[in-house]
């Protein structure tokens, strides 16, 4: 960002105090992440209040703050807001508004009940081939992520491609509201955030905000193969690029993208021939799992949609494996005792279509490599009044799956793991502790040599940091 802190302060409606210095490094809202040059945004949240650590933000070399009150002495350029989140919206908003004036930039925004995270770093592995894109980090999809990726652009930026995330109704129209999209990607309507939405109906009517939210003249990417995305063609404002796996679909569209002639090989990657209106080009995805199909297409749309050649979108679908951590990641992990463990690391998230996913995932792996399965399965958070139900019912996905030992832990997952032990004539062993910590014992404990086991849960249940023990100490103990 290259900005002086009048014009902050102007944007945002706010009042300055202090002389009017240039913020030339990032926009940040943890003082410890403040470097030369940056403007710190003090928030309030549930267990501290960022107004406590702008003398931290100083000494990083913060230049102006963002604040809701003075702050005495900061010893910096101050901008009073009543709100400094808000305020971080508005900002990010007027910064793009301004981009847009000066240049050719196009926002491509993603959403869906799964899949955003690995769709939005293939595009943004397909914009880079056409210009200087920005894109965020890990899973930065909301009110402070969504318009902290959006401060990152400057003038030489020629493609935004942003992931945006809803927990409930109005949630997409606040990020639209920040960032209408050029290009807008609706991929899937599933059970994530049920416990904010209530029912697949509700949730497909909240994902639509982002077609409401789009640019006029924009294009809306849909999903042809779930009705509930189909269905939202009829309020895209214009042009409309459908994608699917189908050889007969809803003609919702004259311009389709599609994959022929599916392919699953040993490792549980996909091949296909990607169909565009411009011709035919092969693609072998590094990514594991059939379901990337549906996400890999999707990225290409919206490639597609901005100009990206066919050849090109298939190398580089072809040559991008995951970007960012604990998605589908595979890696061999040594453990003690020579013991060696094939470990599907997917635990960044986790909701009931994702949990099927990486099932089935770990099932065609085991069957291909004729090896035992385990399935580590923490808590499926966010879901509500269906929380019960729909642990029973991934419990049964993994029996259904066959694998030989279910881990689970937390009050949460109780249910996951009662409704597993309930059904003894499965095969399929339980094992159920108190936490995550404890869950990792009894996994090293219990593993054998040429396991493959699967890690994942929802970022609150700590079956990142289970993943994350076994990659980084092999996990002897």
């Amino acid at each position: 960002m290259n900005r002086q802190a009048e014009w902050v302060a102007r944007a945002v409606g706010g009042q300055m105090i202090g002389p009017d210095v240039t913020v030339t490094g990032p926009v940040v809202t943890d003082s410890r992440e403040a470097t030369a040059g940056s403007l710190y945004v003090a928030r309030r949240g549930e267990n501290a209040d960022g107004h406590d650590f702008i003398a931290s933000a100083r000494d990083n070399g913060a230049v102006a703050a963002l604040v809701e009150r003075e702050i005495p002495q900061a010893g910096l350029t101050q901008i009073v807001t009543p709100e400094s989140t808000e305020a971080l919206g508005v900002l990010a908003h007027a910064h793009l508004e301004d981009l847009r004036q000066a240049g050719p930039l196009d926002v491509i925004a993603v959403t869906g009940s799964a899949g955003k995270t690995t769709t939005k770093d293939l595009l943004a592995a397909l914009m880079a081939t056409d210009g200087p894109t920005v894109a965020p980090k890990l899973s930065f999809n909301n009110e402070v992520g969504l318009p902290l990726t959006v401060l990152k652009a400057d003038e030489h930026t020629r493609h935004l491609v942003l992931e945006m995330g809803a927990s409930g109704p109005g949630h997409l129209r606040m990020l639209t509201g920040i960032a209408a999209p050029d290009v807008a990607i609706e991929l899937m309507v599933g059970t994530a955030h049920l416990g904010g939405f209530g029912s697949r109906e509700a949730t497909a009517s909240a994902k639509a905000e982002l077609i409401k939210g789009m640019k006029p003249d924009g294009t809306a990417v849909l999903n042809a193969d779930d009705d509930y995305v189909a269905a939202m063609a009829q309020r895209a404002p214009g042009r409309i690029i459908g994608f699917t796996t189908r050889t007969q679909y809803p003609q919702f569209t004259d311009t389709w993208i599609r994959a022929e002639s599916i392919t699953i090989d040993a490792d549980e990657r996909a091949a296909f021939d990607l169909i565009t209106p411009e011709g035919r080009a092969h693609v072998h995805l590094t990514l594991v799992g059939a379901h990337h199909v549906h996400n890999a297409l999707a990225a290409a749309a919206g490639a597609y949609a901005c100009g990206v050649d066919t050849q090109t979108i298939a190398q580089v679908l072809t040559a991008s494996g995951p970007s960012s951590p604990h998605r589908m990641d595979i890696e061999t992990v040594t453990l003690d005792e020579g013991r060696t463990i094939i470990l599907i690391d997917d635990a960044y998230n986790a909701n009931p279509d994702s949990m099927r996913a990486a099932l089935t995932a770990l099932k065609h792996l085991g069957a291909q490599r004729n090896a035992r399965t385990v399935a580590v399965l923490g808590a499926m958070l966010e879901l509500g009044e269906q929380s019960e139900a729909l642990h029973r019912d991934v419990a049964q996905m993994a029996l259904d799956a066959g694998v030989s030992h279910i881990f689970t832990w937390s009050a949460d997952a109780q249910p996951l793991a009662s409704h597993a032990q309930a059904k003894t004539d499965s095969g399929t062993e339980v094992t159920y502790s108190e936490d995550w910590n404890e869950t990792l014992g009894e996994l090293t404990s219990a593993v054998r040599d040429g396991d493959i086991v699967l890690v994942k849960g929802s970022y609150g249940s700590h079956a990142w940091q289970i993943a994350a023990t076994l990659m980084e100490s092999g996990c002897s103990r």
